[in-house]
């Protein structure tokens, strides 16, 4: 009889104990899934990364287009070095107009780059934690764009700068430039020179890149009329209170 009622003790007490630690389960995952304000973890990541994917996609479509780079504010103009060089060749016959090509000829290269940006920046979104998410909601007006420039600036660097000297190739710019440098340091009195363009335009289509996701990111933070679902709305009223 006592040997019952020790085993009835033990099996209540660990029921109980049972209980009490779903409980406290069932308590840390309410506590891990809703933030100040009741907006749930998974409110604010997949708003984040919508209002992300978003802006990604509209500023890699815009510059991979046609003269998306050229005939626009994120223009790729040549190194200063490269404007010593076509300064002095504006006055050899055949490069009097040496600057102006190679300019559309850099940023033709840069438009044709452009689109090998999206898959990286989308993978880089899909690995953002909560806590990224939240510090970027409440952070600066350029926290996103901040946080995927860390992100990806090496990856899109080395993705990027292939296409670009392929896309060079491809546009004439390299054997343009390559003739232009010969002819300049033919000229007497020059310091011999031969900028390194395949650097400068990566480093430049890059800058542009994220120069555009960030004007993209101030416009959702600041107008409301770009949030277009009620998921946006829900996560970017947090930021706006």
């Amino acid at each position: 009889m006592k040997k019952i009622k020790i085993l009835f003790l033990l099996t209540a007490f660990f029921t109980v104990s049972m209980q009490a630690q779903g409980l406290k389960g069932m308590l840390k995952k309410a506590k891990s899934t809703v933030t100040k304000g009741g907006l749930s973890q998974a409110d604010a990541g997949n708003g984040l990364k919508q209002a992300l994917d978003l802006g990604v996609d509209e500023a890699v479509s815009f510059l991979s287009a046609a003269d998306g780079y050229y005939k626009s504010p994120y223009k790729i103009l040549l190194p200063k070095e490269a404007q010593a060089v076509t300064k002095k060749l504006k006055l050899v016959p055949g490069f009097k107009d040496v600057e102006t090509k190679l300019v559309e000829k850099l940023n033709r290269a840069a438009e044709d780059a452009a689109s090998k940006a999206k898959p990286i920046f989308i993978s880089a979104i899909k690995q953002m934690s909560f806590k990224d998410a939240m510090n970027i909601l409440m952070g600066d007006k350029d926290s996103a764009t901040r946080y995927l420039e860390k992100a990806t600036y090496d990856q899109l660097y080395t993705a990027f700068k292939p296409v670009i000297i392929e896309s060079l190739e491809k546009v004439n710019a390299s054997s343009y430039w390559n003739s232009a440098v010969t002819k300049y340091n033919k000229i007497p009195f020059t310091k011999k020179t031969n900028p390194d363009l395949e650097d400068h335009v990566t480093r430049q289509a890059l800058t542009g890149m994220f120069g555009l996701v960030e004007k993209k990111e101030e416009g959702i933070r600041g107008d409301k009329s770009l949030r277009t679902n009620d998921l946006l709305k829900k996560v970017f009223a947090k930021q706006d209170r």
